[in-house]
């Protein structure tokens, strides 16, 4: 009783956190720094959640995503890859990873682009429904970090 008390407390503040953070509007700072970051960008979808503001947009024929903090500061952008566009180092050090067993099942791919100028790739697996996580490896195919996700 008490476990379902706070599923559904969580999947209550979820979904009202999810309608309240629309209510306001954009950040004109975050508008402005966007379109100078981007100015060729189509498709273009904010996406406000109080912490960042998410922007989802394409540039050429790439799905990307931005994300800004509330004063229009640019944290990194995703963007969407394939595992085989992976270098060969990438490809390799998942291979050696504990992830790369057949319990574990590689969903996506992507690019993550940093403000420091550092480029990371992400891997998203997954293990069964509940299981999932996010590996995150640089240039050289070495796992930095990895962390959980929904």
């Amino acid at each position: 009783m008490v476990k379902r008390f706070f599923i559904l407390l969580i999947v209550g503040l979820g979904l009202f956190t999810t309608a309240h953070a629309q209510l306001r509007e954009i950040p004109a700072e975050v508008m402005s720094a966007f379109e100078s970051q981007y100015p060729t960008a189509t498709n273009v979808e904010f996406k406000d959640n109080f912490v960042k503001v998410y922007v989802h947009f394409n540039l050429d024929d790439a799905k990307m995503i931005a994300s800004y903090n509330n004063k229009g500061l640019w944290k990194e952008t995703e963007r969407e890859w394939s595992f085989d566009q992976l270098s060969e180092d990438i490809k390799s050090g998942f291979e050696r990873s504990k992830y790369a067993d057949e319990n574990w099942i590689q969903k996506e791919t992507a690019l993550v682009y940093l403000a420091d100028g550092t480029t990371q790739y992400r891997l998203k697996v997954e293990k069964g429904e509940i299981q999932k996580k996010y590996l995150y490896f640089n240039k050289r195919g070495r796992m930095i970090r990895e962390s959980f996700t929904l």
